[in-house]
């Protein structure tokens, strides 16, 4: 489906609406500029592999965008790189992440070091990315690409008085910002804050850590930026001081995302950092959210060890609303994947009966492309939007070649690649009856013939001979014509 037609069908629809963490509702997009939409999103730590837990805030991401695409929207899309600058807490206490990183795989520590570790796990980021076919961002700032923006924003911000020094490092002052915390605090905030003497509040935070023996040159002290004030310089720099979307993980509300509001704001004479601010929500795992500080993460690729697509794993997320915290199981997951598996299956069965192409859109495929903006367009609800889409295979007063124009307009929104997987598995399956051997080609005509007299006794048998020769023979249901694969 081009551009232009799906912008037509946006117009017939629901405008776009999504739920705002600053102020708690759910409000209808107004973008910044008419038909273009920005957005940043926090990006990994890339100390570590990203574990399947980090990565539902990507697919969250990428769901966005695409509904923001199928609207007919122009999207600039940030996912920054965190190489340095995040402590342990996600406060001003604890480890330096990437420091760790270098103790634990024994390398000299040295920036170079630290950067060799950080282009090893981004790596396996976007590796992970594909495997879940997110599309890349348009753009991956790496934080130690841009020390030169944190320090112009922390020159600003010490000459405005709103940061001060101590013997730590430069501190934000959050008694000069009125509306400090707007989107709102957690439980138990204070304690992640950390105590300091020096600290004119308990709530300030550091924008950058002194170092003398690991860090950059800066005219207030050789150290690090503080992981903060590296999404606040880096989404200025590629977005503008005042830009559409912010999205990230319910655990950066209470400090790094009130953080960055505080200090982007005061920079930037009080223009707003982002218009929407939008929270994925936990996968839990055995009583608390996955987190690589229990040692217990599950990654992409423990899942395909497991034989799991990670396709299935996108789904299993989508049959969610992305606000929602959703309890991790292997068993979850194995339905997500044969519910995928059959999802294409059923798409393979509608390919071998299309004829044509058709060009041509009735009502009731106007009424199901209408409803799919509907349900995406109303903060992503993509349960509805799956519950949709196995309607419209279920559907008997549409032609099949519409049902794949439609399933496209689907994919293109959902992203499971539903309709390039069953391409490749009918061109396998039928590379495969061309090569059959000419006894299994016997069998299942046979085979075929007792089913038509209802002598299932004699099917079965027939059955049993070809999986012994080697083949299974499957009943599609939706097709006269079995499915054949290799055992």
């Amino acid at each position: 489906m081009n551009k232009n037609s799906t912008q037509n069908s946006a117009e017939k629809v629901n405008k776009i609406t999504l739920y705002n963490t600053l102020g708690k509702e759910k409000k209808t997009f107004e973008p910044i500029v008419q038909g273009k939409v920005g957005m940043y999103h926090c990006g990994p730590t890339v100390y570590d592999y990203p574990h399947i837990g980090n990565l539902r805030s990507y697919v969250f991401a990428d769901t966005l965008r695409r509904v923001f695409e199928f609207n007919g929207y122009e999207v600039n899309q940030v996912i920054n790189i965190t190489d340095i600058g995040h402590l342990s807490s996600d406060a001003d206490e604890g480890e330096d992440k990437m420091t760790k990183a270098i103790l634990r795989e024994g390398k000299p520590m040295t920036l170079i070091s630290m950067r060799e570790i950080a282009d090893h796990y981004y790596s396996a980021f976007r590796d992970a990315q594909k495997d879940l076919n997110i599309i890349s961002a348009t753009t991956y700032p790496f934080a130690s690409d841009h020390i030169k923006e944190d320090i112009d924003m922390i020159n600003i911000l010490l000459a405005k008085d709103v940061a001060y020094k101590t013997s730590r490092g430069i501190y934000f002052d959050t008694s000069k910002k009125a509306d400090y915390g707007k989107l709102g605090q957690a439980e138990g905030d204070e304690s992640r804050i950390g105590e300091d003497s020096e600290k004119r509040n308990y709530k300030d935070f550091a924008i950058w850590k002194f170092d003398d023996r690991l860090g950059y040159e800066a005219p207030f002290g050789k150290g690090f930026p503080g992981w903060h004030i590296e999404c606040s310089a880096m989404s200025s720099k590629y977005l503008g001081n005042s830009f559409d979307i912010h999205t990230g993980g319910v655990d950066h509300i209470p400090v790094h995302h009130n953080n960055e509001i505080a200090q982007s704001e005061c920079a930037h004479d009080g223009a707003v950092l982002a218009n929407y601010w939008m929270h994925n929500a936990f996968l839990i795992f055995e009583g608390g959210k996955m987190a690589k500080s229990s040692g217990t993460f599950i990654t992409v690729d423990t899942l395909k060890e497991k034989g799991i697509n990670p396709l299935a794993y996108r789904y299993w997320l989508l049959t969610a609303r992305y606000s929602t915290a959703i309890n991790f199981s292997y068993d979850a997951l194995l339905d997500a994947g044969r519910a995928y598996t059959k999802l294409i299956d059923s798409i393979v069965s509608i390919l071998r009966k299309v004829k044509e192409a058709t060009d041509t859109e009735s009502e009731i495929s106007k009424n199901y492309r209408n409803n799919l903006l509907n349900f995406v367009n109303d903060d992503l609800d993509t349960p509805k939007a799956i519950a949709l889409l196995w309607s419209l295979l279920k559907e008997i007063e549409m032609e099949d070649g519409e049902k794949i124009k439609l399933i496209e307009s689907f994919d293109k929104v959902l992203g499971l690649k539903i309709l390039e997987k069953a391409e490749e598995q009918k061109r396998e399956e039928e590379s495969l009856e061309e090569d059959l051997p000419e006894e299994v080609r016997d069998l299942i005509e046979a085979r075929e013939l007792a089913r038509q007299e209802k002598d299932w006794g004699e099917a079965d048998l027939l059955r049993i001979k070809i999986n012994e020769l080697g083949y299974k023979v499957e009943d599609t249901g939706a097709d006269s014509k079995p499915r054949i694969s290799h055992i």
